[in-house]
């Protein structure tokens, strides 16, 4: 079925705060919609309305047909207790509600009908046409094909009974990956898709999207896939209030908007200048009228009446100037200043040099279960950057666990240089979790700080009065990756670590990192799928990590 979305002067945000309003968005078969904007600018919130998962302040949200499928995926792999593999795509492909759907309608034949109500019959029929329409009636058979052919690895266990809760970050993405490859929707709602993936992953899933003949919203930081994948844009300006619909791709969004901003500022600076010039003008004209009058008042005698008509003839002509000034003013069209958005700047605190050399392995070998990494013998000198990439599941984070000391090697030897002060964002963000409000929580990590001090550097990550004394816990994945960029600033370190830094930041933040890390001057160990990151930030080694063994590239 090929279908139709159409929002119209759609306003969204929670409680009294509205984050957009007035927008109008069609999304037609083959259309790929991205949208951008800063966290908070309401992404997600624009997805749950399109969804109709949320009912919007204001405006309507429609499908043609009005039946179609709407699948909706949100950024969190949200895991279940209990729930298995094969239970969780069932459940985001839609096809376990599709099938407890009909089975209710079955139910409902044998029931007698309440006046009014709808032909058993004919709720049956629709149902029976939806879960025909989700898959469901072979999901079973095309699972285990997918899975294998992502390379998910469930340690022999069959998915119906392999808990998803067991899976690492990227085994879960790669399950995310195969309920949208197993999907059958019309319309296809994505929210930060590409967190977690691997560069395979990244290709199948712009294939996927690419080869939809529905259509697609969807919400991503990941630059290089937003330029392979959508055919328009639309953006959510915080700053400024406002969205807008850009045509001709990712990249040729970029051009445009820095066009109308331009515009936009040299608008309002030829506003700004022309009203300054004109004040200033009848500012002038003012004083010379004043000037005027005086003047006469003191040169001219009282039975002088010809003189004195004249002076009051001059000080009117003047005044009358004042008032044409003011009306120019006044009919100045209003030209509002555009709005900074605002902007992530850090720096990486910096701690002492520490040894030269800052982490060996010797013929290590690191088990992990059933995963053996090794052996490697490697060297990490001060001040080197090295990239690190590889299939999720390749070992890149027992690797990382090894170098920096938490994981003895079964066998051979690991050691860890002098003065070695470490600063790491991990992929699963764990220095920053539990039930402790965030300025505790970073109080704790960064004693030498008062509190005071504390406040000033979250707010400066866009963590304020609202977010400090909130559980960390329940802060969004964007807000706990600010957070821990903000303890980079807020800790002197000569060692950084950035496991996927990118998942869950928006595009001006990522911008940020990049720039911080040019001045950054410490040795650096960076996993990262983003492609433009790693064209981006100046390399001197680059690792790729496979099936246990570490090629340099």
């Amino acid at each position: 079925m090929t279908a139709t979305l159409v929002a119209r002067g759609l306003a969204g945000g929670y409680g009294h705060r509205t984050l957009f309003d007035s927008l109008d968005l069609t999304v037609a078969p083959g259309d790929v919609v991205g949208v951008v904007g800063a966290n908070g600018a309401g992404k997600s919130t624009l997805l749950r309305l399109l969804a109709g998962i949320d009912e919007p302040q204001a405006g309507s949200v429609t499908y043609s047909p009005a039946d179609a499928f709407v699948g909706w995926l949100p950024q969190e792999h949200e895991r279940v207790e209990g729930e298995s593999v094969a239970d969780y795509i069932a459940r985001r492909t839609g096809c376990a509600q599709a099938t407890r759907d009909m089975d209710a309608a079955a139910a409902a034949l044998s029931d007698p009908t309440p006046p009014g109500a709808a032909d058993p019959a004919d709720v049956y029929s629709a149902a029976l046409e939806r879960w025909l329409a989700s898959g469901a009636a072979d999901l079973d058979e095309r699972l285990p094909v997918v899975l294998a052919d992502l390379g998910l690895d469930l340690g022999g266990i069959p998915a119906d009974q392999a808990s998803m809760l067991s899976l690492s970050g990227g085994q879960a993405a790669r399950v995310g990956l195969a309920a949208l490859l197993l999907s059958r929707f019309d319309i296809v709602l994505l929210d930060e898709p590409t967190n977690d993936l691997d560069l395979d992953g990244l290709e199948r899933l712009e294939a996927f999207v690419r080869g939809l003949r529905g259509g697609v919203v969807l919400v991503s930081h990941d630059r290089e896939f937003l330029a392979r994948s959508v055919t328009r844009v639309l953006e959510l300006d915080l700053a400024q209030h406002s969205n807008r619909v850009f045509g001709g791709g990712y990249d040729a969004y970029l051009e445009e908007r820095e066009t109308v901003r331009r515009h936009a500022r040299e608008k309002y600076d030829e506003f700004a200048g022309k009203k300054a010039d004109l004040v200033a003008r009848a500012r002038t004209q003012r004083e010379w009228s004043s000037q005027g009058v005086r003047n006469a008042m003191r040169k001219s005698p009282d039975n002088d009446k010809i003189r004195r008509k004249a002076a009051t003839e001059s000080s009117e002509k003047q005044a009358q100037k004042v008032r044409q000034m003011e009306s120019r003013i006044a009919r100045l069209e209003e030209v509002e200043e555009p709005r900074k958005e605002w902007q992530l700047e850090f720096t990486i605190g910096a701690a002492p040099r520490s040894s030269t050399v800052v982490s060996t392995l010797s013929a290590a070998v690191v088990q992990q279960g059933t995963f053996t990494l090794g052996p490697l013998s490697l060297q990490v000198n001060a001040g080197e950057r090295i990239g690190i990439t590889g299939p999720n599941g390749a070992g890149k984070s027992t690797l990382l666990r090894a170098l920096l000391g938490r994981q003895e090697p079964d066998a051979g030897t690991a050691s860890l240089g002098a003065n070695v002060e470490i600063g790491e964002i991990d992929q699963a963000r764990s220095l920053l979790v539990g039930s402790q409000p965030l300025a505790s929580a970073f109080e704790e990590l960064v004693p030498s700080m008062e509190s005071g001090e504390v406040r000033t550097l979250l707010a400066k990550f866009g963590l304020k009065a609202d977010h400090v004394g909130r559980p960390v816990g329940e802060l969004s994945p964007g807000e706990r990756t600010r957070a821990a960029l903000a303890l980079l600033q807020g800790r002197g370190v000569n060692v950084l670590v950035l496991d996927e830094p990118t998942n869950h930041l928006d595009l001006p933040a990522i911008e940020q990192l990049e720039q911080a890390l040019e001045s950054y001057r410490g040795t650096l160990l960076l996993v990262t799928h983003d492609r433009r990151m790693l064209d981006a930030v100046q390399l001197d080694r680059h690792w790729r990590v496979d099936a246990g063994r570490v090629t340099e590239l």
